[in-house]
């Protein structure tokens, strides 16, 4: 999953990973679809892990193009 935030600089990046993860785990399992359960790390939706990267003074188109430009799994 690519996603381009803005967020205010008093966040702490984890704090915004977090709580991004949590939401939408709790959102997604609402919906209860049976082929999520079979995809689990451990009962968990998503990884522990994260990357996150940081594009100060790069245009938003250029960013934008990027992500989209990434491969999607097969």
């Amino acid at each position: 999953v690519h996603l381009l935030v803005n967020y205010p600089p008093k966040v702490a990046v984890s704090t915004l990973v977090n709580s991004l993860k949590g939401v939408s785990s709790r959102m997604i399992r609402k919906q209860n679809h049976p082929s999520i359960r079979e995809n689990l790390w451990g009962g968990a939706l998503w990884s522990p892990s994260y990357f996150a990267g940081s594009c100060g003074g790069a245009p938003i188109a250029i960013i934008r193009q990027y992500i989209e430009q990434q491969q999607t799994p097969h």
